[in-house]
């Protein structure tokens, strides 16, 4: 493990190198190496090679990286070795596609439940999980002891939820609705935004 401070933007790239020796394994080839990572990914050989040195020594000069080795490493640095309950808040369009998606089970993620405060969606099934009352949400997390959740609901809504989920138990959010969260020192927030990407895009074009 790390025995050095490691900044937040190695911690982001670690993922995206976890799924690349994924697809590696995949591809049954065994052996990698920083420079076909560096080509495969579009980072630079060293960029990689310094990234991976802040968790210790993972491969011989010359030789390479194990796959394998190199997966399983980053998957327990990651906390990704073992299945993450998530609490999802929002059954709208978005909150369907995301409970109805089977890409997070693989990845070490499963939707737990899903809420909301709508009378209409209370009760029906959504990817195979009934709707539940968002009025039930703090006294659930706090029974199931979940630690994540995702945010999928309007803007103006999301604070007062957001402040729900910290003050229940849950100390990591990934929020799709647009906005800036105030959440207290501890709890880890990740925003998705695609009008912001796209935004970032369209100052190129």
């Amino acid at each position: 493990m790390a025995k050095r401070p490691v900044p937040d933007i190695v911690v982001g790239r670690l993922p995206i190198y976890l799924r690349e020796l994924n697809y590696l394994v995949e591809e049954r080839k065994f052996i990698t190496s920083s420079q076909e990572l560096a080509d495969r990914l579009g980072f630079s050989s060293a960029q990689i090679r310094k990234d991976l040195s802040f968790f210790g020594e993972f491969g011989k000069q010359g030789a390479g990286y194990e796959t394998l080795f190199l997966r399983d490493k980053l998957s327990e640095i990651l906390k990704a070795d073992r299945v993450w309950d998530i609490v999802l808040v929002g059954a709208g369009y978005l909150g369907h596609a995301l409970a109805s998606y089977g890409g997070f089970l693989g990845r070490g993620f499963r939707i737990a439940a899903i809420f909301d405060n709508d009378p209409d969606k209370i009760g029906r099934p959504i990817g195979g999980l009934v709707v539940q009352d968002s009025r039930e949400l703090p006294q659930a997390i706090q029974d199931n002891g979940w630690q994540i959740a995702i945010l999928a609901v309007p803007a103006a809504a999301a604070q007062e939820i957001a402040d729900t989920l910290v003050a229940s138990g849950i100390r990591a959010i990934l929020n799709y609705a647009p906005r800036i969260l105030n959440v207290p020192p501890g709890v880890r927030i990740q925003y998705i935004d695609p009008v912001i990407d796209l935004q970032h895009m369209t100052y190129y074009l």
